[in-house]
């Protein structure tokens, strides 16, 4: 049997990112754009399609799913405009691509956890550059500012 381990630190980093968090508070509550809320719900329902894969693979070897907290420091930014956050999410999305090319380099013997890591690498840096050019359209002023 492959090891849980990487699979676990897969969902856990998924899980607890700080757009998962806006999604769960409330995404559609937040002040901003929204070209930039669909954006993250797209990435949301991304990352829980990747979750619900690792979360039944971790179910068929009989092992609970980690159940992460969302850090404290998250609450800091429920009032933000989501143009202010976008900065955050995609330095998370980056730390995620790179914890996750460390869980499909030490994958071993578990070939679904190290598959699972490289689509979360593409679909984060997807996702990262999407919102990057929405960043960009922000500052030219080309985002419609309407919340």
């Amino acid at each position: 049997m492959p090891s849980v381990d990487p699979l676990r630190r897969l969902a856990a980093a998924l899980e607890s990112s700080l757009a998962m968090y806006v999604a769960d508070s409330g995404i559609w509550s937040y002040p901003g754009p929204e070209e930039i809320k669909l954006a993250l719900a797209d990435l949301v329902g991304d990352h829980k399609s990747l979750l619900d894969r690792a979360g039944a693979v971790l179910a068929d070897r009989e092992v609970a799913a980690p159940r992460t907290a969302y850090p404290l420091s998250f609450t800091a930014g429920h009032d933000l405009d989501l143009r202010f956050l976008l900065p955050r999410i995609i330095a998370g999305l980056d730390a995620q691509a790179r914890v996750c090319d460390e869980v499909a380099a030490a994958g071993g013997d578990d070939a679904t956890a190290a598959q699972l890591a490289r689509e979360t690498v593409e679909t984060n840096r997807r996702h990262a550059d999407q919102l990057r050019q929405l960043v960009a359209k922000s500052r030219a002023g080309l985002v419609d500012a309407k919340p």
